[in-house]
């Protein structure tokens, strides 16, 4: 912990209670007194740092822990904080230290994976499993750092999988197309949804169908990789420090 004063001004959250790393799939997170964040992609040796995907953080809340006694990083976050991770909103930025920018994207999904620590709890969590985020500026992070929230300051991400889906579609350049695996990235989605991509596209419209492929389609049309897709609008500009946007 730090040694500065907590922060009880507007937008005050509390604190950073701790930082923890993935560093290889299906393996769980470890525990560090602090971490680099590199803007626009995620935390330095994290497996979920990736400039294209939505969920670059994992937050979670120490109420969560509390009130269902959970073991630590039951949860599998990177940043626990004070706050009740259910009460954040997807558009808000929160401000970590002096210099990390936080872009909360939509809340994570209750996976099967919790019932390994308890039986039920994907069930008993509810809207704590945790919020995800893209990182807009980046710096260094540790536990003790104060958190804050500037406000609702960037368009909304659904926390449904399909409207994300939509979402992405819609963004795509006209006469290109999205590959399944990509369209599931961009979309912040596990692989395995592309199973379900045909039925759910086609029940969307044709356009919708049209405009994603399996990675093995011989359609001519030119592949879009999502450049752009979380470029930040121009009036972003005025409250973000110099020299942090993402791109």
């Amino acid at each position: 912990m730090t040694g500065e004063a907590l922060d009880t001004g507007p937008g005050a959250l509390g604190r950073l209670r701790a930082v923890a790393l993935r560093t290889a799939p299906g393996a769980a997170p470890v525990a560090v007194p602090g971490a680099e964040v590199l803007g626009g992609a995620g935390l330095a040796g994290d497996i979920h740092a990736d400039p294209l995907s939505p969920r670059q953080v994992l937050l979670a809340g120490a109420a969560a822990y509390q009130a269902l006694r959970l073991p630590r990083h039951a949860l599998r976050e990177n940043l626990l904080l004070d706050a009740d991770t259910a009460g954040l909103r997807s558009g808000m930025v929160l401000q970590l230290g002096a210099d990390v920018l936080l872009q909360l994207m939509f809340q994570c999904e209750a996976c099967g994976s919790l019932d390994a620590h308890s039986p039920g709890l994907a069930r008993a969590i509810g809207p704590r499993r945790g919020m995800l985020a893209r990182v807009l500026a980046g710096g260094r992070v540790q536990a003790g750092d104060p958190v804050r929230s500037l406000g609702l300051l960037l368009p909304p991400w659904s926390d449904d999988w399909r409207e994300r889906v939509r979402r992405v579609l819609d963004a795509a350049p006209s006469g290109m197309v999205v590959e399944y695996r990509v369209l599931a990235r961009l979309a912040g989605i596990a692989p395995t949804y592309c199973r379900a991509f045909p039925s759910m596209l086609r029940r969307l419209g044709p356009a919708y169908a049209a405009g994603a492929v399996p990675a093995r389609s011989a359609r001519p049309e030119a592949r879009w990789d999502g450049a752009g897709l979380f470029d930040l609008p121009p009036a972003s500009a005025h409250w973000l420090p110099a020299g942090a946007a993402e791109r």
